[in-house]
C-alpha cells in the first residue's frame, strides 16, 4: 500500500491475532486510500467477527468506513455478553471442536457439528443457509464473507473452550434435553423402547432411560454420569439463565 497513513491500536485481547510489533499502543499503518476500515483490519490479521467497536479519533465507524491520512483508529474487542440478533441463538462447530460440541448439546444449546470436514466453502454456507454461529479456530474461515456470524475459539482445552462460549453469548442453559451424537431433542422412554441398546447389566441395573427422538440413542445414568453431572453443575452455578 502506498497512501494515507494511519495510527492503529489493536485491544490487547485481540493481540494475537497481529504481528509482534503491532502489539502494544498505536502504529502508522500505510493505507490505498480506497479500501475500507474493515479490510484494513483484516489485513493486519483481526477476523471482522473478533473485531468489536471501530473508533476513529474518537468516534464509532462502521467497516466500511474509508480511512483518511491522520485517522486515530482503535480496534476494541466484541462487547461481553455478545448479542446475535435476526435468529435463535444456536452453533455451527467445524470438525476440530467435537468435544466442545458434545458438551454445549449436553447443556441443551442448540449446536450443529459434522464429524467430516466439509471445507470453509461448505461450512460458511451452512452457517448462512442456518442462520448458526461458526465456532472455529480457523482464522480463514471465520473470513469468509458469507458467514451469518461466527466467532474465534481462544483455547485449545474444552473446558476452557466451553467457560469463553458461554461467557461470550450466554446461551439459555437446558441439560439432559439434547443428544450429545446428533443434537436431536431427547424424550423420555421406557426400558422396553430401548432395550435392543442395553446389555444384560445394564438392563438388570437401570429402570429410567430417554431416547433421541432423531437418532434413536438411548441414555440413562451410566458410569461417566458423575463426570456430566460436574460439567453441567459447574456451568449453571457460572451462567444462570435469566430470569
Amino acid at each position: 500500500m502506498n497512501g494515507p497513513e494511519i495510527h492503529l491500536e489493536v485491544a490487547p485481547e485481540l493481540a494475537l491475532f497481529v504481528p509482534h510489533g503491532r502489539r502494544s499502543g498505536a502504529t502508522p499503518v500505510t493505507t490505498d486510500g480506497v479500501s475500507t476500515l474493515g479490510h484494513v483490519v483484516e489485513s493486519l490479521g483481526v477476523p471482522l467477527p473478533e473485531a468489536g467497536s471501530l473508533v476513529v479519533n474518537g468516534r464509532e465507524v462502521p467497516t466500511s468506513y474509508v480511512p483518511v491520512a491522520g485517522d486515530q483508529v482503535e480496534v476494541r474487542p466484541v462487547a461481553r455478553p455478545q448479542r446475535v440478533p435476526g435468529a435463535p441463538l444456536r452453533f455451527l462447530l467445524d470438525v476440530h471442536l467435537g468435544t466442545l460440541a458434545r458438551r454445549l448439546r449436553l447443556l441443551g444449546v442448540d449446536t450443529a457439528y459434522e464429524s467430516t470436514d466439509l471445507g470453509d466453502p461448505a461450512l460458511a454456507a451452512l452457517s448462512a443457509a442456518e442462520r448458526r454461529v461458526m465456532l472455529s479456530r480457523d482464522r480463514g474461515l471465520l473470513r469468509r464473507r458469507e458467514l451469518w456470524a461466527g466467532a474465534y475459539v481462544y483455547s485449545t482445552r474444552p473446558e476452557e473452550q466451553l467457560q469463553d462460549i458461554l461467557d461470550r453469548f450466554r446461551p439459555e442453559l437446558r441439560p439432559w434435553t439434547r443428544c450429545t451424537a446428533c443434537n436431536g431433542l431427547l424424550k423420555e422412554a421406557t426400558k422396553d423402547e430401548v432395550a435392543d441398546q442395553l446389555a444384560s447389566g445394564t438392563h438388570r441395573s437401570y429402570d429410567v432411560f430417554a431416547q433421541c427422538a432423531e437418532c434413536g440413542r438411548a441414555y440413562w445414568k451410566g458410569a461417566h454420569h458423575d463426570q456430566l453431572e460436574a460439567i453441567v453443575e459447574r456451568a449453571l452455578k457460572e451462567f444462570p439463565n435469566a430470569s
